[in-house]
């Protein structure tokens, strides 16, 4: 596994290329039994949905979310701020370069340093998610194939520092998750505790929270609640409340 390093924060606005209206969001896992002082590395390929709903964003106050509480079951707990460097998950299944389908896009999945995840586990999580019948491949017939070379576009498994400077201008306010330009950025508050709605089934909730910010990066807006009792579309900003729906991690 190596390294990737990122730049200072001052520069993250105009680095990214993609400037996000003024609203910041959160994501999910699947089948599932910052102080920066570098920046991201360039990822090549088309940048979708550049618009102000790219990622969801704070509605009034985050208070509903519960302030990371500590967890015994937890190992280790997860930092406030960290180093801003990623590694990358090597092990990736998807088939070669030369046997790549015309169109697809390429994703790596990374894990900053100093997070309690391991980033092989995170990253064959992700994948199943993205490479399952029920996510975004099937319903748009677009490939997505995880690598660890230059991708089109960047999973990343950030601490809620480190997500507020790569999400800015949005306000992550440590507690939420983001799409920016190519980078699609998993709060590790989220990802470790889920929230109150899928309380008993974080694995769904990070299944929900991978399939909604990677369906910003494929040109996915926001959507609202159709109906009470109606399960909740993956682009609801579900990590808000539920709105009435029920819970439901996959698109469709």
């Amino acid at each position: 596994m190596r390294t990737v390093g990122l730049i200072a924060v001052g520069g993250l606005a105009t680095g990214f290329g993609h400037h996000l209206g003024p609203t910041g969001d959160s994501a999910g896992d699947p089948t599932a039994s910052g102080a920066l002082d570098t920046a991201p590395a360039p990822v090549t390929g088309d940048s979708r949905a550049d618009g102000p709903e790219a990622t969801e964003v704070p509605r009034g106050s985050t208070a509903s979310l519960s302030p990371r509480p500590r967890r015994a079951s937890r190992p280790r707990p997860v930092p406030s701020v960290g180093p801003g460097t990623f590694r990358i998950a090597d092990g990736a299944a998807g088939p070669a370069a030369e046997e790549a389908e015309y169109g697809e896009l390429a994703y790596t999945v990374e894990v900053e340093d100093g997070l309690p995840f391991d980033p092989v586990a995170t990253g064959r999580r992700v994948e199943r998610v993205l490479e399952h019948p029920r996510s975004w491949q099937t319903l748009l017939g677009q490939p997505l194939r995880r690598t660890t070379e230059v991708p089109d576009f960047r999973v990343l498994v950030a601490s809620p520092g480190t997500t507020d400077a790569l999400c800015a201008p949005l306000q992550t306010m440590g507690q939420v998750s983001c799409r920016n330009g190519d980078l699609v950025v998993l709060n590790a508050v989220r990802w470790a505790e889920g929230i109150p709605d899928y309380a008993g089934a974080l694995g769904q909730y990070r299944t929900y929270l991978v399939n909604h910010e990677v369906g910003h990066r494929l040109g996915q807006a926001h959507v609202e609640c159709p109906a009470p009792g109606t399960p909740a579309p993956v682009m609801q900003q579900q990590t808000y409340g539920l709105d009435g729906c029920t819970r439901n991690a996959w698109p469709g």
